[in-house]
């Protein structure tokens, strides 16, 4: 993996992949201005919009990059185009809190090699409740993180590990697999917002249920690419 050399590297680098995002990427990355005042760099990186994401993106980040599309490959090639020495992956619809830089250096100031955070998602539905809790308490439990709580990592181990397996579906867990050989993450209380757009769409007893056979599927030794049309993914879409 290439990187970028420089003689002033900032301290944190965020990278978001996009695709097709147009009616939430500006609100989103103009939560993210903050903490790019503060030293933080921002790197977008986008796998074939078809809706303009790109050009709405580009004034309100450090970087936008042009990648295939999948989640893992675009994380990768942001994460290759970054100069931070902590890399925080954020999902296109997942918010961070306010101090989440602050947050994240005290995690590796005190010995952190990656973490995680809590995650609440946005939505009305009792059973999403249910849902924020069993993520969070299996993430403890297990020492796996999922991309929707906003996995960061120094750049060193990242680049140890081999980066994100690109794979089609369940990237977030291979790569905590890995990870967790290292070290066990840092889990954060201080949560990060995502949608409940998914959850929602497909409804949410049977998002659970299907995430679950999935998930179940991946341990057991299912090819990932099963899985995801499983999901509803075709080919090279995510």
């Amino acid at each position: 993996m290439d990187l970028v050399e420089s003689s002033e590297r900032p301290r944190l680098s965020l990278v978001l992949p996009v695709l097709d995002e147009a009616a939430t990427v500006a609100r989103h990355l103009a939560a993210l201005q903050a903490l790019r005042a503060r030293g933080a760099e921002l790197l977008v990186v986008d796998g074939g919009s078809a809706d303009g994401t790109a050009d709405l993106a580009r004034p309100a980040v450090d970087r936008l990059i042009d990648s295939p599309r999948g989640r893992a490959v675009q994380m990768n090639a942001g994460a290759s185009a970054s100069r931070g020495d902590v890399l925080l992956f954020l999902h296109a619809d997942t918010m961070l809190p306010p101090a989440a830089d602050e947050l994240i250096h005290r995690a590796i100031a005190a010995g952190a090699s990656w973490g995680r955070f809590d995650v609440r998602i946005d939505g009305r539905h009792r059973l999403l409740r249910v849902v924020e809790r069993m993520m969070n308490w299996r993430s403890r439990l297990t020492g796996i993180a999922t991309g929707d709580q906003a996995i960061f990592v120094r750049r060193d181990v990242f680049l140890a590990v081999g980066a994100y397996p690109e794979l089609p579906l369940m990237e977030d867990i291979a790569l905590s697999k890995r990870l967790r050989q290292v070290a066990p993450p840092a889990c954060l209380r201080e949560s990060v917002t995502t949608s409940g757009r998914r959850w929602e769409k497909r409804g949410v007893l049977r998002t659970i249920v299907l995430m679950w056979r999935l998930r179940a599927g991946y341990f057991l030794g299912a090819d990932p690419q099963t899985l995801a049309v499983r999901y509803g993914y075709l080919p090279g879409q995510r």
